[in-house]
């Protein structure tokens, strides 16, 4: 059974990857003939010294490729990859702990799954600089924590899109999951992957990252529904429209986002999307009521647990917002 690890690379020298690479050469009761790490190049002058790429126990390909985005560059490494099975890894982190790749190994060898989801860990900084850890539970939007079988990959066509750079992951996990009969997708509640702190990592120290970036999630989330309704999936494709809808509801509602400092992004994001809620409102509506209150269930819960405390509007009253600006 051949194992790759796929990782992009654009900026990263070999200082900042090299955690990754020993993280991987610690891996206890593992034949390192069956793993092979691909690194691609996405377009960047920054290169990998050939002496650190051949000193490690496993083979290491390294391809230089044209700047294409962080989609095509780990789209570019699954399809240099002819291992069983895939773990896509940023450059910038590593494994949690010695024995994660034999406890994956495990997991195959008992249920032969297509695809794998696993809780991670989190490192993080307080304001005072101290580092502190955080046990991420199981979920699509993060690429950290995940396996594939590759075969299944190819089968199912489910690719990386190129289109998508930045909150691209959760439309190819989510796919990988929704394409994936019940008893082929596996969910693990142990951590084996460190999602590690880097200061220059630009969603963790820019305070108005998410306000940037938000219209890039509502594009993630449309490619998305469009590509499980031509897989004809309309059920699914459904209930991601309303967690969707729901999500911007709370995340128009958090203080940052009602600052008058940051109303540009603000009418920028609620002119999007009122572009989503148009071509997506009947999708929205056709879900029963009882599955909505789920939904706004967990997603009050999440956004209470990060500091939102009571909405500033009714979702009656924002809905009818948006739809003024359509």
């Amino acid at each position: 059974m051949k194992f790759d690890i796929l990782v992009p690379q654009y900026k990263e020298t070999d200082e900042v990857i090299k955690p990754l690479l020993d993280s991987i050469a610690l891996q206890q009761l593992v034949d390192f003939r069956d793993i092979g790490v691909i690194i691609v190049n996405d377009g960047s002058d920054v290169h990998l010294s050939d002496e650190l790429i051949n000193s490690y126990p496993f083979k290491i390909k390294y391809i230089l490729s044209e700047h294409g985005g962080v989609s095509a560059t780990r789209q570019k490494a699954l399809d240099a990859s002819t291992a069983d099975y895939v773990m896509f890894c940023d450059a910038d982190d590593m494994f949690y702990n010695m024995t994660g790749l034999w406890f994956v190994f495990q997991q195959i060898k008992i249920h032969s799954f297509d695809t794998f989801v696993s809780v991670f860990l989190e490192e993080t900084k307080m304001p005072n600089g101290e580092h502190f850890y955080i046990d991420r539970q199981m979920d699509s939007t993060f690429v950290h924590g995940k396996v594939h079988r590759r075969r299944y990959l190819l089968e199912q066509n489910i690719r990386w899109n190129p289109d998508l750079t930045i909150h691209e992951d959760s439309y190819f996990n989510i796919l990988c999951q929704k394409c994936a009969a019940p008893d082929k997708a596996i969910y693990c509640p142990m951590p084996f992957y460190l999602w590690k702190w880097r200061d220059e990592s630009v969603c963790r120290n820019d305070f108005k990252y998410i306000l940037k970036t938000y219209n890039n999630m509502l594009d993630s989330n449309t490619a998305l529904v469009k590509e499980l309704i031509n897989r004809r999936k309309e059920q699914d494709a459904a209930f991601y429209v309303v967690n969707m809808v729901y999500d911007a509801y709370f995340t128009m509602n958090k203080d940052e986002w009602i600052h008058q400092e940051n109303k540009e992004y603000r009418d920028a994001t609620e002119k999007r999307f009122a572009e989503y809620y148009k071509n997506f409102k009947n999708r929205f509506e056709s879900v029963p009521k009882e599955q909505h209150g789920q939904v706004l269930q967990g997603l009050r819960n999440r956004f209470y647990q990060e500091g939102m405390f009571l909405e500033k509007q009714t979702f009656d009253q924002w809905i009818e917002h948006i739809e003024k600006l359509i």
